[in-house]
């Protein structure tokens, strides 16, 4: 077992790489792990750092219990930094061509809710709450969260949580398509990893073809499109090695069967 650290003893966000998994760790709790530009910063970074250590999934996580309490107020209040470069981390997340799970333990709120938002798949526990509370503060949501919202949602449901106020607490937010699975507190860390893993020992390039069509796909609106993308990764996928090993063993395996 192989296992690497990546990050100086200051920074906001932990980063361990192990087995191919890239686990980020929220790590300022005395903030509650407010989205500060530092800590948008150092999640970038450890997106990074974590790919360049050869990471095949990412896991994001957070010291409890407050996944993340949303913007710094006090840098919105200042405005020393433009808008704009305050979503590096959760950009970066989103990029990622790697599958990305995250695992939401406590509330979130905000821009705290579009951490998770960007992420491929949210694992949760009964514990969590997603509350964007823009409006509650005369802020319009910004680094595309009404996008993001609105896909895992719907409108009517971004709607509701935006304009309304409305929350949703962790089994609440599976129901509504915001989450995959919500799980007992001592499961969320092994049911995300478990996830990660499973993507990690995939074949890394059919992996990343795979996000990259999927994406496409959720994009277009005709199916004879989305086909063709399909198409073109599928020639690709059985023109490679990985293709001809796997169907060797399957026919390994139903011939030891039969034998």
């Amino acid at each position: 077992m192989s296992t690497r650290t990546e990050g100086s003893a200051d920074g906001l966000v932990r980063l361990t790489v192990e087995d191919g998994v890239g686990h980020l760790v929220l790590d300022d709790p005395a903030r509650r792990n407010a989205l500060s530009k530092r800590m948008s910063d150092d999640l970038a970074q450890a997106v990074d750092a974590a790919l360049g250590l050869g990471a095949r999934a990412l896991v994001l996580s957070a010291r409890p219990p407050v996944f993340c309490a949303g913007g710094s107020l006090d840098g919105l209040l200042e405005r020393s930094t433009p808008l704009a470069e305050a979503y590096a981390g959760m950009t970066r997340l989103w990029e990622a061509p790697v599958p990305t799970i995250a695992a939401v333990g406590g509330p979130t709120v905000g821009a705290g809710v579009s951490l998770p938002l960007v992420c491929d798949v949210v694992v949760t526990t009964p514990a969590a709450r997603f509350a964007p509370r823009f409006l509650d503060l005369a802020i319009h949501p910004g680094g595309g969260h009404l996008w993001h919202l609105a896909r895992r949602v719907g409108p009517q449901g971004a709607a509701a949580m935006v304009l309304c106020g409305d929350a949703l607490d962790g089994e609440e937010a599976v129901r509504h398509g915001l989450a995959w699975r919500c799980v007992p507190e001592a499961d969320l860390l092994p049911t995300a990893s478990r996830l990660a893993r499973r993507a990690a020992d995939r074949s890394g390039p059919l992996v990343r073809r795979t996000k990259q069509s999927l994406r496409q796909g959720v994009a277009l609106s005709d199916v004879s499109a989305a086909a063709a993308v399909e198409l073109a990764a599928q020639e690709w996928s059985v023109g490679r090695p990985e293709f001809t090993e796997a169907v060797r063993r399957v026919r390994a395996v139903v011939a030891e069967q039969r034998a």
